[in-house]
């Protein structure tokens, strides 16, 4: 690459030593930290419609008319017009689904996301919300905040329980090695699997798409943990969820959009299976007069299940690894293929 600077817009707050830490990769490297679409407390809310804060446009606007690279969660939906000099986007988030109505997908600009470094999180997460609904951890929350004493059924255990997995990824696999050291029977699908195939890694059986209905009717806990796409998207509806063991848990650390929401409103309601853990909705935040908050048999989390304390220091040392890639033109890890979604 031609010996010129190469700024990078960061739009999310790192720290000093990880901006360093980016600057030190290259002599030609520049960060610019700025904020953009950081809107009341969540930091998360990342909607194509929501508005900067004034204050913080047009130090944006500065940035963005100047840099090649932008680094971060955070993308305002019209970087197209923004950024006229934008070669590369390495996102922060394992899913680049925000980026599907910017025009970005049918540009020439690169684009590559943070796979792989969620494993660990969201795998702790996962098996903390199958522990949670498997020992009746909700019911003694509330009962502590009444300050009552009651024991309720014996609660059950995962130990030679079933989990299916849909979405063998790096999230996935995360959880399968969970699993397996918890001493559960594990099932998966993966995209590109053609055929069931037994042994792999830690799966125990591994299923194409197409044969989803079949690990679905076998699981005790039901782990959607795959990229929305057009394929994916209302991927578990009707009836998948009737497909469910009455005492089966469905849990999402996914995307909200990759379940039915109404069908899967009625099934908690009416009992169709026992409960579930969403980390994700449709609509995020999840509105206050929504029917899920009141939903006994519901553990709702905020899209958390990523979420770690060295979260900032994972997704910069693998920016770092793509940067120095970029500058010496070679192909960046986690390129996305937006024929595919991910």
């Amino acid at each position: 690459m031609e010996a010129e600077t190469v700024l990078v817009a960061v739009t999310n707050a790192l720290g000093t030593e990880l901006l360093a830490q980016i600057e030190a990769v290259d002599p030609r490297t520049r960060t610019r930290q700025v904020a953009a679409l950081v809107v009341a407390e969540d930091r998360w809310l990342r909607s194509p419609h929501t508005p900067e804060p004034v204050e913080q446009r047009h130090s944006l606007d500065e940035t963005l008319a100047q840099a090649l690279v932008l680094f971060g969660w955070s993308i305002p939906h019209d970087i197209l017009r923004r950024a006229p000099k934008l070669r590369w986007i390495q996102s922060m988030s394992a899913g680049v689904d925000q980026l599907l109505d910017t025009g970005v997908e049918a540009s020439p600009i690169l684009v590559s996301d943070a796979s792989g470094i969620h494993q660990v999180p969201i795998g702790e997460f996962v098996m903390g919300q199958m522990l949670a609904l498997a020992k009746g951890f909700p019911r003694y929350w509330a009962q502590q905040a009444q300050r009552r004493w009651r024991r309720h059924p014996v609660p059950g255990e995962l130990y030679e329980r079933t989990v299916a997995i849909v979405g063998l990824g790096a999230i996935g696999g995360g959880v399968a090695h969970l699993a397996k050291a918890f001493g559960m029977r594990v099932l998966a699908t993966r995209r590109s699997a053609r055929e069931r195939q037994t042994g792999v890694g830690d799966v125990d059986v591994l299923y194409p798409p197409q044969e989803l209905g079949e690990i679905i009717a076998q699981a005790d806990f039901l782990v959607l943990a795959v990229p929305l796409t057009p394929e994916t998207r209302g991927l578990i509806g009707e009836p998948e969820l009737r497909r469910l063991k009455p005492t089966a848990y469905l849990i999402n650390v996914s995307r909200g959009a990759v379940v039915e929401e109404v069908a899967l409103v009625r099934a908690l309601k009416e009992g169709w299976f026992a409960g579930a853990a969403l980390d994700v909705f449709p609509e995020e935040p999840l509105p206050k007069d929504h029917e899920l908050w009141g939903l006994p048999n519901v553990i709702i989390t905020p899209h958390v299940a990523g979420d770690s304390e060295r979260y900032n220091v994972r997704v910069t040392d693998l920016f770092c690894q793509n940067l120095r890639r970029y500058l010496a033109g070679q192909p960046l890890l986690n390129q996305v293929d937006f024929t595919k979604g991910y």
